[in-house]
């Protein structure tokens, strides 16, 4: 008897097939391209070290191994990156991999409180404009979500730094705690609250608009299909048409953005973790270029790869979830 397994897990297993040449190309490109910058490890320590002579210069290639062909090169880091050893910071002195665990807590921490305020208050408020569509509160909200998209977020940013944390002061003005609080239980967390109100706001404020207006052209459109106008018909109320018939379809292409837009939220981390100095991945990714910590940078760069995937697959399983119309194949 043949025993078949379940669409999810056949589903999941096609993902993964799919997402490992991918994930390889994207390192191989990278790895490349970081090839072909100027500077590489060892000119980033002599150039700290105040300068060096060149048979010290040679003798640290060659210990990094730096002195062999790219292709070489390549080679060695890729089969290191099967057994998933990220290799060694030159930069840190520690393993790839412990840096990265070290920061990836912050960045999941701010990306998943940015992502989920954006989300839920963008589409409560495209809502809401869409059902009082043209009226002074629709305007209202559309022109805050224009202004929003439109301002940069390290201006933002440093804007909010101004006013809350030096004329009014009252956030933090960067870091991820107390240093000198040692809170432990409700007070850490707390204290963990309060230096993330800023950076989330910072974050979340541009992407809102994306969600709220999408959400806003979405459920002006559902509420004109024939099915809506005929609940209507058939004595439904507002709230059980919005709720029932309308939110679920409208949600949709908002739902497909939210897992597009994932990579750019870690794009925009760099900019803020840096501005308020979280010690997360966007921050270490900005000091790994400046100090061409290659191995730690190539470690970012396939992490966020793995997240980026792991999250589209999450997405296309809301999305299933949402549409009944649509199997997991």
């Amino acid at each position: 008897m043949k025993l078949g397994l379940p669409p999810l897990l056949i589903y999941a297993l096609r993902r993964l097939a799919q997402a490992v040449p991918v994930i390889i190309l994207i390192m191989i490109g990278t790895f490349l391209l970081l090839k072909l910058a100027p500077g590489d490890t060892v000119d980033a320590l002599v150039g700290d070290m105040g300068g060096a002579d060149a048979q010290f210069i040679a003798r640290l290639r060659a210990e990094y191994g730096l002195d062999q062909p790219v292709y070489v090169q390549l080679w060695v880091y890729m089969t290191k990156l099967a057994t998933f050893d990220f290799g060694w910071s030159f930069v840190y002195e520690q393993p790839v991999a412990t840096v990265l665990w070290d920061r990836l807590g912050v960045t999941l921490l701010l990306m998943a409180t940015s992502l989920s305020l954006a989300f839920t208050v963008g589409i409560a408020l495209g809502a809401i404009a869409a059902r009082r569509a043209y009226s002074a509160t629709d305007n209202v909200i559309s022109t805050l979500g224009l202004v929003f998209y439109a301002t940069p977020s390290f201006f933002l940013s440093l804007m909010m730094m101004l006013v809350f944390s030096v004329k009014l002061g009252w956030l933090p003005v960067g870091g991820i705690k107390t240093i000198a609080g040692f809170y432990t239980g409700w007070d850490h967390v707390l204290d963990v609250a309060r230096h993330l109100i800023m950076p989330t706001a910072a974050l979340s404020l541009i992407y809102l608009s994306f969600y709220l207006r999408l959400m806003r052209a979405s459920v002006m459109e559902v509420a004109d299909l024939d099915y809506v106008r005929t609940a209507r018909a058939k004595g439904a109320s507002e709230s059980r048409l919005m709720i029932h018939h309308i939110m679920r379809n409208a949600l949709l292409p908002v739902v497909t953005l939210l897992g597009l837009q994932f990579s750019t939220v870690l794009g925009g981390s760099v900019v803020v973790e840096t501005i308020f100095t979280l010690p997360g991945l966007g921050q270490l990714a900005y000091q790994s270029v400046i100090q061409r910590d290659m191995n730690t940078l190539m470690g970012i760069i396939f992490l966020c790869s793995v997240i980026v995937v792991v999250v589209n697959f999450l997405t296309d399983l809301l999305y299933a979830r949402l549409d009944s119309r649509i199997e997991l194949k």
